[in-house]
């Protein structure tokens, strides 16, 4: 069993940056793909980065490409969201996620593991 523990989030002006983290605990998920979706209101949940288990791949959304960063550190069980430059459209409760395998996927079921989601509010 893996419980995942979202923080970091808030609100944040246009332009702005915030860095999310997610805590694993329970037992270790080195070996388990994560990713960060996102879910805006009026909308349904949306694929936002995935990295493998080693870090040795990562996957963004086109609509997150070159603005946020997703790493992993096995050695304290977590997994970060770098958001650079964001905007009012990236407004949104995002939520990490665990796979049960190493490598990453881009679809949430994916992902078997589920945060409780951490608010995201970007003012223009």
């Amino acid at each position: 069993q893996v419980q995942l523990v979202e923080s970091g989030g808030g609100l944040v002006q246009a332009g702005g940056s915030l860095r999310l983290s997610c805590a694993g605990s329970g037992r270790t998920f080195s070996g388990h793909a994560m990713g960060w979706f996102r879910q805006a209101p009026g909308k349904e949940r949306e694929f936002v980065a995935a990295i493998s288990w080693s870090a040795s791949n990562t996957y963004y959304a086109n609509s997150v490409k070159g603005r946020f960063t997703i790493s992993r550190d096995n050695a304290k069980n977590t997994v970060y969201l770098r958001t650079n430059n964001v905007k009012p459209e990236d407004t949104a409760v995002y939520y990490c996620a665990a796979r049960t395998v190493t490598a990453l996927g881009t679809n949430e079921n994916e992902y078997y593991y589920w945060g409780q989601g951490t608010q995201v509010t970007v003012s223009s």
